[in-house]
């Protein structure tokens, strides 16, 4: 694909340093159908039928040196269509089952922008990372998430299961104990040094969303007033997977354990499903106090996946933004064509 240069309205002066968390004062009231992922040194933006990702590349210098250094080169802008099968198919926008659907369709889009930002950092010589590699790799992710999340924590429950003498206490300590370990996974993830910058980005990302479905002009002095804190962030999603399998599992009793671990893979999608309803309407009602409360433990945990950007990592956000706008510009779009849309911000 073609390389776009930046849009004018980010080509500025981006010395200036970022605001502290305390000034973040405001937040965008409506839902716009936009939402994106952080990358290496970049941000993926996806709209309706586009999705576009810019990197802030390395210069020259900077990839003969070899030294880990912090891209200061210009923004590279791919842009791509995207042909979502939530459009072509009205059975797949069924409740349950769009959420599914969308977020296999995130996670294939998210690993090829993850693929051609890695690819990006490296010198124009050397080909992209292949798709066998990114493929095992999404694989290998899947079989540790679901082992680690739904299998260890049923494991581990029912090696006390004969002194529970209950079904309810069984879930409940299953349910706490996954989440539990969900928890101590992101913290230590935030504390991983090489993740910073990814996480910066990620605060970029819902910062410049927010800014667009506010209404404001798409700049990096207009994005950073905004909260780095969005309601259909991604971590608030994977949360709410947590809680709702809790209830998700409480009918099912105390089967035979290998009842129980197949229960808990096979339970996936209905969790995954339920959870795809839940932060939609979340995202749609955000102005109401008790969706706000409900969804409060969802933004306080984003914290931890997200920090605060500079404006450079906002002039990159806009950039992919504006791309997906550009091409997206003057479309009406349906109801069913923004299925799907909400899943991550």
């Amino acid at each position: 694909m073609p390389v776009v240069p930046p849009a004018e309205s980010v080509e500025r002066d981006f010395a200036s340093p970022s605001v502290r968390d305390s000034q973040e004062t405001l937040n965008a009231t409506r839902d716009a159908p936009v939402g994106g992922q952080a990358v290496l040194e970049g941000v993926m933006m996806r709209g309706v039928r586009t999705w576009a990702i810019a990197v802030r590349k390395p210069t020259d210098e900077q990839l003969e040196s070899q030294r880990r250094e912090v891209p200061t080169g210009p923004i590279e802008v791919r842009i791509f269509p995207l042909d979502s099968p939530l459009r072509r198919h009205r059975w797949m926008r069924l409740p349950l089952i769009r959420g599914v659907i969308a977020l296999g369709e995130s996670l294939s889009v998210g690993m090829r922008a993850l693929n051609i930002s890695a690819s990006a950092q490296l010198p124009e010589a050397d080909d992209e990372i292949s798709g066998g590699v990114w493929a095992g790799t999404v694989i290998v992710s899947m079989i540790f998430a679901i082992g680690l999340f739904f299998v260890a924590p049923v494991g581990l429950t029912s090696l006390i299961k004969s002194r529970l003498h209950s079904s309810t206490l069984f879930w409940l300590i299953e349910g706490l104990l996954r989440t539990g370990i969900f928890l101590g996974y992101l913290t230590l993830l935030s504390r991983l040094r090489d993740l910073r910058r990814v996480f910066e980005y990620h605060g970029a990302e819902h910062k410049t969303i927010s800014c667009y479905e506010a209404g404001r002009p798409l700049t990096p002095e207009n994005a950073q007033g905004f909260s780095r804190l969005h309601p259909r962030c991604g971590t608030s999603f994977l949360l709410i997977v947590m809680v709702i399998s809790i209830f998700v599992f409480a009918p099912l009793g105390l089967p035979a354990w290998y009842w129980l671990v197949a229960t808990r893979i096979l339970g996936i999608p209905l969790i995954v499903g339920l959870s795809f309803e839940a932060i939609k309407f979340a995202g749609r009602n955000r102005r109401r106090r008790w969706v706000q409360i409900v969804m409060s433990p969802g933004l306080a945990l984003q914290r931890l996946t997200t920090r605060e950007p500079d404006l450079t990592q906002l002039a990159v956000a806009i950039a992919a933004l504006e791309a997906v706008l550009h091409e997206e510009e003057g479309d009406l779009h349906t109801a069913d064509e923004l299925v799907g849309i909400e899943v991550v911000a």
